[in-house]
């Protein structure tokens, strides 16, 4: 079962992370006049995604050792990786569709 458990927490919990590092981005972004590269805001968002999928991974710990964490945590915690995750794939999968279209170009 903990293994089932940690096979989704890294999913749920980079999906947090991407949501709230895309979010960091945008804000990066409208600080910066648009000057921030777009490669930066990719390496953010990836770190941020990263850290909500370790405190995901945490909550889910703490929650079966019995050190305090309420289960309503570590769900909320796991969604958050996850749909930071998703929205990082989603984001991963339409610049890959653009480049295969401008490749797919002829002049």
């Amino acid at each position: 079962m903990l293994g089932a458990i940690n096979a989704i927490s890294p999913v749920s919990s980079m999906a947090a992370t991407a949501a709230t590092a895309a979010t960091q981005a945008a804000g990066a972004v409208q600080n910066a006049g648009g000057a921030q590269p777009f490669a930066n805001l990719l390496t953010d968002t990836i770190g941020s995604v990263n850290q909500l999928e370790a405190q995901a991974r945490q909550a889910e710990i703490g929650l079966m050792t019995g050190t305090g964490v309420d289960v309503h945590q570590a769900v909320i915690a796991t969604e958050k990786a996850s749909m930071a995750f998703e929205m990082v794939l989603s984001v991963r999968n339409k610049a890959v569709q653009a480049y295969q279209s401008v490749i797919g170009m002829q002049f």
